[in-house]
Parts: C-alpha cells; sequence; structure tokens
C-alpha cells in the first residue's frame, strides 16, 4: 500500500477546511492537483473518504475514522524531522564522550562551558574511565568520541588530534625532593612511589621513562583514582608522578607539584572516534572546537599547575 506524504496532507486539509478551494489555497496547490491526490489516496485505500455535494465536502465515516491517525502520523513526523534539522545544525542533542578522569577534572569542563555559549542546546553525557575502559567504549559505540591518553595505535581507531601533557612529580610540603634543582628519572627513584594503575595511562609513561632511565622505582602502593594517590601522598606515604593537567593537586593545600625535566615523562593525549564512523552534527561540532582550542587550554592548565 502505497500512502504518501502529499496524499496525507491533502486528505487532513480538505477534511479540516471542508472545501476542496481554500484547501488548495492553504496546501499552495491548484485545485485540480488536489483532487488528483484525494482520488489517488482513495484508489490506494479502496475507500470513499468524502461525500461531495456542490455546498459541502463531508467526511464518510470511513474517513472519520482515519483522520486522527493520519494526523498523530503526521504530527510525530514533523516532529522527528525539526529534531533531526535542529540536531545537524548543532542546535541541540547530547555528545557522549569517553575522558580520562584527569582530563574530565581540567580540561573538559572549561571546553563544554564554552561550547555551550555557542550550542546552549547542548548536553553532554560524560564517562569518566582509564584508557583501557575508553578504548572500549569508543569501539562498541557507546560513545561518539574519546578524550584519551598515551600512545594510541588500533587499525580500528582513528585520531583526530593529538596534543601533550607533560608529568609532574607531587609531594607533601618539606618533602627532601623539593630541593633538587632539577628533578628526573633518578631523582625519582630514590624515593617511594605511589603508582597508578596499570591499565591508566599516566602508568604507561611512567613505567615506559624509568624502562628508559634503566632505574627500577620502589612502589609502595598501586591505585586506580587520582585523589587516592594524592590522599597516600598526603599522608607520607610516598611521592606520585601524575599529569600536569592534573587539578586535583590544588585541592589539597600541603602538597606540591613539580615539573619533571626529562622529556620521557610527557604524555600523549589524542581525541578518538571509531573509524569508518560518521560522527553525529553535534559531536562533530565538539570536537572540531577542541582541535581549534586544545592547545591554549593545555597551555594555561599548565601554567596554573607550576606555581602549586
Amino acid at each position: 500500500m502505497d500512502v504518501n506524504l502529499r496524499q496525507m496532507r491533502s486528505f487532513i486539509a480538505v477534511a479540516r477546511l471542508g472545501n476542496f478551494t481554500r484547501a488548495a489555497e492553504f496546501l499552495h496547490v491548484s485545485q485540480p492537483t488536489l483532487t488528483v491526490h484525494i482520488k489517488h489516496l482513495e484508489e490506494t485505500l479502496g475507500l470513499k473518504l468524502f461525500d461531495r455535494n456542490p455546498r459541502a465536502v463531508n467526511l464518510t465515516r470511513m474517513g472519520r475514522d482515519l483522520l486522527p491517525t493520519f494526523e498523530r502520523t503526521l504530527q510525530d513526523l514533523d516532529s522527528m524531522l525539526h529534531s533531526a534539522r535542529n540536531t545537524s545544525t548543532a542546535l541541540h542533542g547530547v555528545v557522549r564522550i569517553s575522558v580520562l578522569p584527569s582530563l574530565a577534572a581540567s580540561l573538559l569542563p572549561d571546553a563544554i562551558r564554552q561550547f555551550r555559549r555557542q550550542n546552549p542546546g547542548a548536553s553532554f553525557a560524560v564517562s569518566d574511565c582509564v584508557a583501557g575502559s575508553l578504548i572500549d567504549l569508543v569501539r562498541s559505540d557507546d560513545v561518539d568520541l574519546g578524550l584519551t591518553g598515551g600512545a594510541v595505535d588500533f587499525p580500528d581507531i582513528d585520531v583526530l588530534f593529538r596534543s601533550g601533557d607533560e608529568m609532574n612529580v607531587v609531594y607533601p610540603d618539606g618533602h627532601p625532593i623539593g630541593k633538587f634543582s632539577r628533578i628526573n628519572a633518578e631523582r625519582l627513584a630514590q624515593f617511594p612511589l605511589i603508582m597508578m594503575n596499570t591499565h591508566t595511562s599516566v602508568r604507561s609513561v611512567t613505567d615506559s621513562a624509568f624502562s628508559n632511565a634503566k632505574l627500577m622505582p620502589k612502589p609502595v602502593a598501586e591505585v586506580t583514582y587520582i585523589m587516592t594517590a594524592l590522599g597516600m601522598v598526603r599522608a607520607g606515604l610516598g611521592i606520585t608522578i601524575l599529569p600536569a593537567s592534573c587539578r586535583e593537586v590544588a585541592a589539597i593545600p600541603s602538597l606540591r607539584s613539580r615539573r619533571i625535566s626529562d622529556p620521557h615523562f610527557s604524555r600523549q593525549i589524542a581525541l578518538i572516534k571509531k573509524k569508518d564512523r560518521t560522527l553525529p552534527p553535534l559531536s562533530k561540532a565538539f570536537a572540531d572546537y577542541l582541535r581549534s582550542d586544545h592547545a591554549e587550554r593545555l597551555n594555561t592548565i599548565e601554567r596554573d599547575n607550576a606555581h602549586i
């Protein structure tokens, strides 16, 4: 059964206005064209929809039964098309993104705030998780974008842009490591370390840096979350290595943070998506915004943390 939108709109207009001439004017078509639409609809349905006489056009009983169904169908379709048009112009929608916890607490909030100034209808579904889980979410299409750290070299992942994030050593105020003018792998290896979990991008960077220096660190604990590591540092259990973009350090006044003078203690940051997947318009707009704005934001974050 081939009922098209023109036929449905023509039927509703005639039914509501009770006159072919007025209905044709309302739809901006000629009266003969409108008559053809109604005729074809009646032929397709095998039903007579209108009783016509020189003075009036009245719905048949079957026409009255069909009218509310056709109206609901067109209302639902119009609503869906309106939503699709708004989404296509990045007016509103949901950006689904998975982000490393350190970036979710530093880079992301400011980026969302600025982006929503231009796109107030945008909302965000944020999954903050470690790098391994983040990649899985992108691969499974549970998110549109991923903001991750460390090397990204997977055949099913596209990298939209790359940036860098230096590593800092975090220690209690008065700790001996703060007396050195230059902090490198050799200095770090002298002290007990609170290490991040092996599934995190931070751990991948630190393991690689110590391996390059041919040193074995002294881990006293391994944790998943940044605030856990900071709590252990505050308790005097050891020092830790975290990204310069990590703002949680500032929440604990007794802690200090300093740049590590070793280029191997640097984390790559990448915005990713699943390969051969077309991003929803709003997610693409946010990705473009991050790509154009990320360098300045990361530099600001690092300048701020240099004074902690």
